[in-house]
């Protein structure tokens, strides 16, 4: 928010939505001012619904006392705040557009010890995406992780849905009312069974005087789902957003990438290719951030990762030709409002590796594939689910 130089994320998740486990149930966490923190949780699965082929999804932990009859039932309904926050208590909504909710912290069925910094939390905010993944102009976006996306293939799969966007509305954060206009905004989806067994990420879309300009960077140590335990590889990408609409991709199938990153505090991560270069480099104050929970597959939604709001961060990009860089950085920007990230584990040293995409996924995801384009073609109610 520049109006304050704070930020806040919120987290939807949902655990075995068919509520066969003991993990089954709800999640809505907010990372906060200050990197403060609140959850609630519900085991009640039948309190959640999601469209099936857009994004829109919520979930009504609690209906309010004027709440009209079938309100935890609604189904693939986005509606206006009036109505929202008339009929619904506790609870969310959620599109690519409008996000609404109020909540209390309610820890209980989440593993660990309470975490939450407030009382309670609400909010509405409109929002007006800017960029998705991949160049402004494209009729489609890109699928982060390829066209293998569609396939249960990696544990868990990850899609970048907005790199930059403008967000603008108010958070009601405990006893303290924020208020905020066009403020730089972001929104990812992950789904599979858990989260990497370690990760790191860097974000960031507010940069000192280069309005548009967006670096996502990860690196992760995912499952491949293949029958087989304990088969893993570090993965990890650079994905940058030019405030021209420029997208510079890179990823283990078109890039080398490797990474040097602290269990907390110090992140560097770099990536080659024959067009590109970029270097991301980011710290933060040992004292900084805050512990969020996410889905494990043994505990349930857990405490799993660390994150702040508070991150230093450069990116530098230049172009290369003949195998090196010509000319001067084509970006050299930084930040002090860097979302900064580590998880799984966890982890005690430096890990310092280069990224391996095994084969053949690393031949098949270069295939010229258009998922999208081809899903398009198919009615809407007999695409497979998230197309």
């Amino acid at each position: 928010m520049p109006e304050t130089g704070q930020s806040f994320a919120l987290i939807y998740s949902i655990e075995d939505p068919l509520g066969n486990t003991t993990q089954a149930g709800v999640g809505l966490q907010v990372m906060g001012p200050d990197d403060g923190y609140i959850c609630q949780f519900s085991p009640d699965v039948n309190t959640f619904w999601a469209a099936r082929n857009r994004p829109a999804l919520g979930a009504t932990f609690k209906p309010s006392r004027t709440a009209r009859p079938g309100t935890r039932a609604r189904t693939n309904s986005i509606v206006p705040e009036d109505v929202f926050f008339r009929e619904v208590e506790h609870g969310f909504q959620a599109s690519d557009t409008l996000q609404t909710g109020a909540m209390v912290a309610s820890e209980a069925g989440t593993a660990g010890e309470p975490l939450s910094t407030v009382p309670n939390a609400s909010w509405s905010v409109k929002i007006t995406p800017k960029a998705g993944w991949g160049t402004s102009t494209a009729a489609t976006q890109k699928a982060t992780a390829g066209w293998l996306s569609v396939l249960p293939i990696f544990e868990p799969h990850w899609q970048v849905l907005m790199a930059h966007g403008e967000a603008s509305g108010w958070l009601q954060w405990g006893g303290q009312r924020y208020e905020f206009a066009n403020a730089p905004a972001y929104a990812e989806k992950n789904w599979g069974g858990g989260f990497p067994s370690k990760w790191h990420w860097i974000q960031c879309n507010s940069f000192d005087g280069q309005p548009g300009l967006s670096v996502t960077a990860v690196g992760a140590r995912r499952a491949l789902l293949l029958g087989l335990q304990g088969v893993e590889e570090d993965v990890g990408l650079i994905g940058v957003h030019l405030p021209g609409g420029e997208f510079v991709e890179m990823v283990p199938w078109n890039s080398e990438l490797e990474w040097d990153v602290d269990p907390w505090g110090r992140w560097w991560i770099r990536a080659v290719n024959a067009r590109y270069e970029a270097l991301v480099e980011a710290t933060c104050a040992p004292t900084a951030g805050t512990v969020l929970r996410a889905p494990t597959t043994a505990m349930g939604l857990a405490p799993f990762c660390k994150d702040t709001f508070f991150g230093q961060c450069r990116l530098r990009v230049w172009r290369r030709s003949g195998g090196t860089k010509t000319g001067s950085a084509l970006v050299d920007a930084t930040s002090t409002t860097a979302a900064l990230e580590v998880g799984g584990g966890p982890w005690w040293s430096a890990w310092r590796t280069r990224a391996e995409m095994k084969e053949p996924f690393r031949s098949l995801v270069t295939l010229p594939l258009d998922v999208a384009g081809l899903g398009s073609m198919v009615p809407e109610p007999l695409r497979p689910p998230g197309l």
